[in-house]
């Protein structure tokens, strides 16, 4: 019978910390471009606000060519598509089961949560950056073949309130990829239901001026080139509770509660 022995610790050496939030954020943004989904659904998404782009300096008339509205016609396939990312940031984990490596590798799954949260919000800003120069370009090319009113006007408000919508759309998506634990099932709910909240708010009138207080597209779309009264953002903050805040307290805690295989 041969004994086992073990070697002592090494003097001085240190014990190994766990990552902090930064670190995990970037490893949860790489995970969202690392399969094959990811990295065609962004593919797909810078090639549609080229697209919108190029269709805004074609047509229109002289006066609607400039950069805030191509900066607008950039934005709308981001703030529909991006959330599909956001959606696959957290279920991919288990279609490629490789939720239990992670939270090996990190038990805290708040932490997790937390990160992909953080990496979701950091692509809404990376996303926004993209169309802005997108539609620099756009700018640019009108210029050139005189095409545009050549002007640069874009207000700081604008800016923010189009990241806003961005980052509250790629937050839902994280939220219902959360509380579903399912690409599909997520995926089709996150562009079904707002299709019948839409349909119902127009069939019965009795209910439109509630529904102002409940439709997040309803509430959010004035974030887009328009002026929110104290009402508007009222509405906006109650809707983004019913659609983004539940759902995220809902999907965190089957999160903490899944079972890992």
């Amino acid at each position: 019978m041969s004994a086992v022995s073990y070697a002592p610790p090494l003097v001085g050496a240190k014990e190994p910390t766990r990552p902090g939030l930064g670190r995990l954020t970037l490893v949860e943004m790489r995970k969202m471009v690392d399969t094959r989904s990811g990295k065609w659904l962004m593919g797909i998404i810078v090639l549609l606000s080229v697209a919108v782009v190029t269709i805004g300096v074609i047509v229109g008339t002289r006066a609607d060519r400039r950069f805030e509205n191509l900066f607008v016609f950039s934005l709308l396939p981001t703030a529909v598509l991006l959330p599909v990312l956001g959606i696959l940031l957290v279920t991919s984990e288990w279609s490629q089961r490789t939720a239990l490596t992670t939270f090996t590798l990190v038990p805290q799954r708040e932490r997790i949560a937390l990160a992909k949260i953080a990496a979701g919000v950091a692509f809404s800003v990376l996303s926004l950056l993209v169309c802005l120069a997108v539609a620099a370009v756009g700018n640019v090319v009108l210029v050139a073949l005189d095409r545009g009113s050549g002007g640069w006007e874009l207000a700081q408000a604008d800016i923010w309130q189009a990241l806003l919508v961005v980052v509250l759309s790629v937050v839902m998506g994280v939220a219902f990829g959360m509380l579903f634990l399912s690409s599909p099932l997520a995926i089709v709910l996150y562009f079904l239901l707002p299709i019948i909240i839409s349909a119902v708010n127009g069939i019965v009138r009795s209910i439109q001026d509630t529904m102002q207080w409940l439709d997040f597209n309803q509430a959010s779309s004035p974030l887009i080139g328009e002026r929110l009264t104290d009402e508007q953002w009222a509405q906006l903050a109650t809707s983004s509770a019913l659609w983004i805040l539940l759902p995220l307290v809902l999907g965190f805690v089957r999160l903490m509660r899944s079972e890992l295989k």
